[in-house]
């Protein structure tokens, strides 16, 4: 079992920088593959990025590459995502999730979710 929250959301101007952060509780952190997903109203959760439990392998959605960053904390059992150049688009609910898959980018891949934060861009 493993519980997951985040952290870190908030209401910025385009262009401004969010760091995320998303703790986990419960054993072998390590062993899971984590993802961040987002949801905008009205939408389909969408993936984000993954990373790998060692964190040597990482992947991006190709609407966040070279502006988002996932990294993780084994020893602090925590994920971050840090978020640069916002936009208006990436404004919704982000969600951590983990899996035992090797970096699924596929939503009903992940066992375990957390309760969502809140981005919101304005322009």
């Amino acid at each position: 079992q493993m519980h997951l929250v985040e952290s870190g959301g908030g209401s910025v101007q385009a262009g401004a920088s969010l760091r995320l952060s998303c703790a986990a509780s419960g054993r072998a952190f390590s062993s899971y593959s984590m993802g961040w997903f987002r949801q905008a109203p009205g939408m389909e959760r969408e993936f984000v990025a993954s990373v790998s439990g060692s964190g040597a392998i990482v992947q991006y959605a190709d609407s966040v590459k070279g502006r988002f960053a996932i990294s993780r904390d084994n020893a602090k059992g925590t994920v971050y995502l840090e978020m640069n150049s916002l936009k208006t688009d990436d404004t919704g609910v982000y969600f951590c999730a983990a899996t035992l898959e090797i970096l699924s980018r596929i939503r009903q891949h992940y066992n375990y979710w957390g309760q969502g934060t809140q981005v919101t861009v304005s322009s």
